[in-house]
C-alpha cells in the first residue's frame, strides 16, 4: 500500500490492494474470502459507506468503521460544454486541495482524463498545470475515486482512462502503478491495460522501471519539438535529456511490451508547426513503431503561445502521413469548458483568494 507523503493513511481502505486486504481479514479472525466481498464492493459497487455492503455483518461494518474510512472526493463544480457534451469536474480532496478530471464521450466509449499530481513542477511553457508548481502526489486510492466519481455522476460505465490531466505521473511512479493495477483489476471495475494510457514528459529512469513491469499501457511521450533547442525552449526536461535519450527509452518501452509509442506534439504557432519542423520530425522517428499525435496548443494568458490555424495542422499531418508516419488530429473538446490541463483549478483558487 502506497501512502501519502504529508499523511500517513494506513487507514485508508480504498488504498489496500486484495493481497493487504487478505492479511487484515486473517489478522483479526477472519476467512480471506471476506476480502473478495469488501473489494468488490469499493472497487467495482464503488459504495461510500460500510453500511452499504448488504453481505457483511453488523458486527464486521462497526469493525471496518473503527480501523478505516472510505476515501471520497467532494464534486465542487460540474462545467458541461454546449459544443460536444464533454464534462470537467472540479474535485476537492479531503485536505482541502483541489484538483480536475475531464469526461469525454466517443463513439467507442466513454473515457476519462484524471490528474496523478495536486499542481506539477514539470514547468511545461505551454501548460496550465504547472504555473503554481507542485503541491503533493495523489494517492491510488484519490486517483481511483476521480473515475469511480466520474463513473456513479454521468451513470455510464468507464471504459478509458487517460492519465494526462494534471501532473506528471511518472513523478508520481508508485502511486500510479498501483492505481492501474486496481482499475484492471477483474474483481474491480477491470479496465483492460489496452485501454489506459499514460502521457509523460520524459522521465527516463522511471519509464524504464515502467516497461519493465510489462504493463500493456499506452505510452506517450510529450515530445513537442525534433531538435533539443527547440524542445528546451518549451519544456524544462529537455534540459535534463536529449531527445535521442528520451527516444531510446520509447524503444525500450516497445521491447519490453510489444506496445506502440505514441508521440505527443503540440502546435504552437510560429514555433514547431511549420513544415520545416515536419521534415524534422519525419527524419528522427521514421522506422519506430509508433503514432503521432498532433494537438493544437491551448492559449492560457500567463503564456504569449498561440494556437497554429486549422490549415497549418492540417498541412503537418499530411506531410508526416506523406512520408509513413501515422498521425491523427487530436479532437478538441471542451473548448468553451476551460478543458486544457489546469486552467479550471487555477481559476478556481484564484476566485477563492
Amino acid at each position: 500500500m502506497i501512502e501519502r507523503e504529508d499523511a500517513g493513511l494506513a487507514s485508508d481502505i480504498v488504498a489496500y490492494s486484495m493481497e493487504e486486504l487478505k492479511k487484515y481479514f486473517e489478522g483479526i479472525g477472519q476467512k480471506p474470502f471476506r476480502a473478495k466481498q469488501v473489494y468488490e464492493w469499493l472497487h467495482k459497487k464503488n459504495v461510500d459507506a460500510f453500511e452499504e455492503m448488504t453481505n457483511i455483518s453488523a458486527d464486521m461494518q462497526k469493525q471496518l468503521e473503527r480501523d478505516f474510512f472510505i476515501e471520497q472526493l467532494t464534486i465542487v463544480k460540474v462545467l458541461t460544454s454546449k459544443i460536444d457534451g464533454t464534462q470537467k469536474f472540479l474535485f476537492r480532496l479531503r485536505d482541502g486541495n483541489v484538483i480536475e478530471s475531464v469526461l469525454m464521450r466517443y463513439k467507442h466509449g466513454n473515457s476519462v482524463c484524471i490528474s496523478t499530481q495536486v499542481g506539477c513542477r514539470m514547468g511545461c511553457r505551454f501548460c496550465a498545470s504547472t504555473l503554481d508548481g507542485l503541491e503533493r502526489n495523489l494517492t491510488s486510492s484519490e486517483m481511483l475515486k476521480e473515475i469511480y466519481t466520474v463513473q456513479k455522476y454521468c451513470g455510464e460505465r468507464i471504459s478509458n482512462i487517460v492519465l494526462m490531466g494534471s501532473g506528471e505521473p511518472m513523478d508520481n511512479f508508485d502511486n500510479v502503478v498501483a492505481l492501474i493495477n486496481k482499475i484492471s483489476d477483474e474483481n474491480g471495475l477491470h479496465i483492460s491495460q489496452r485501454n489506459i494510457t499514460i502521457s509523460t514528459c520524459g522521465l527516463i529512469d522511471n519509464m524504464k522501471r515502467f516497461a519493465d513491469l510489462g504493463m500493456q499501457v499506452t505510452l506517450a511521450l510529450s515530445l513537442h519539438a525534433a531538435e533539443d533547442d527547440t524542445r528546451k525552449e518549451l519544456m524544462p526536461i529537455a534540459r535534463r535529456y536529449t531527445i535521442s535519450q528520451e527516444l531510446e527509452a520509447c524503444r525500450y518501452y516497445f521491447e519490453k511490451t510489444g506496445r506502440r509509442v505514441t508521440f505527443e506534439y503540440s502546435l504552437v504557432a510560429g514555433v514547431n508547426d511549420n513544415i520545416g519542423e515536419a521534415k524534422k520530425l519525419v527524419s528522427l522517428i521514421r522506422g519506430m513503431n509508433c503514432h503521432v499525435n498532433l494537438i493544437p496548443v491551448n492559449p492560457i494568458k500567463e503564456r504569449d503561445y498561440q494556437k497554429s490555424s486549422a490549415a497549418s495542422v492540417a498541412e503537418f499531418k499530411k506531410y508526416l502521413e506523406k512520408n509513413g508516419i501515422n498521425a491523427t488530429i487530436r479532437r478538441e473538446m471542451g473548448s468553451d469548458i476551460q478543458g486544457a490541463c489546469g486552467q479550471l483549478r487555477k481559476s478556481f483558487i484564484e476566485d477563492e483568494t
